[in-house]
């Protein structure tokens, strides 16, 4: 695995990464060499047959404080085209990590904001520790969250994003569980709760996960779809992995990639 300036990352004998965000010093807040180096690993795991399950942490006191406010101020000192161009590689990143065909959870030990809660909202599923505070504060310095929208509002909901979008009302770990944006809470040790979260993806087929995932995204874009979801459950059905997976249910016997 490469190594990466403003990333921590360690993979270990199950195939599960620890990919942390590594700027303390500055509450992990999002710049240009961060987003890089997120994208880069994310392609690098995405194609590492090896990795079966990532998760997503980081270091220091907060989880991500959002975008880094001296890059804001950069940007915004730009001319229009140019500036977007180099913010937008936010949007590619999120993407990214949206559509990453293997288990994304996010371990949030700590508070977000803005962007930082984006890259809670495209992981698969949020532990995050009881106490833990969210916002989008953008508003509050008359921006607003737009590049980031379109993963939020699928999350919580339009009516959800309106109010904390236009407010930039604080909320906590219970809000954020209720709107979905959390999974479960840890009141203790949270990385037991994060173990549990991976051991129930390492039980599962790699490749019907991928499947799965992709099956999530289209449909939510577009929810009539039912012939097409018979096809890629035809082509499932076909593949060796399926066949395997069948095969042990019958036999009573447990499949090869049950790792938990």
């Amino acid at each position: 695995m490469k190594t990466y300036a403003n990333l921590r990352i360690e993979c270990d004998h199950r195939g599960v990464a620890r990919v942390a965000l590594n700027r303390p010093d500055k509450h992990n807040a999002l710049n240009d060499p961060l987003i890089e180096d997120l994208r880069a690993a994310t392609a690098e795991l995405a194609v590492d047959d090896s990795v079966r399950v990532i998760v997503l942490a980081a270091a220091g006191k907060m989880f991500c404080s959002g975008g880094d406010l001296g890059w804001l101020k950069d940007q915004t000192q730009k001319t229009g085209r140019q500036g977007i161009a180099e913010t937008i590689n936010l949007y590619h990143l999120l993407g990214e990590l949206d559509r990453l065909g293997k288990p994304l959870i996010g371990r949030v030990h700590g508070d977000a904001f803005g962007s930082g809660v984006a890259l809670m909202a495209v992981c698969d599923s949020v532990i995050a520790v009881d106490g833990a505070k969210f916002a989008f504060p953008e508003t509050k310095i008359g921006l607003i969250p737009a590049l980031i929208s379109p993963f939020i509002v699928r999350r919580i909901g339009e009516g959800r994003a309106r109010r904390f979008f236009m407010s930039g009302k604080v909320f906590d770990t219970r809000q954020a569980l209720d709107m979905g944006l959390v999974s479960a809470i840890s009141a203790g040790d949270l990385d037991q709760l994060v173990a549990a979260e991976v051991n129930d993806y390492l039980t599962c087929a790699p490749g019907a996960i991928a499947d799965a995932k992709a099956l999530c995204l289209r449909v939510a874009e577009s929810p009539d779809i039912g012939e097409w979801a018979v096809g890629r459950l035809a082509e499932r059905c076909e593949t060796a992995e399926a066949r395997e997976g069948l095969r042990c249910f019958f036999a009573g016997e447990r499949p090869p990639w049950s790792k938990a």
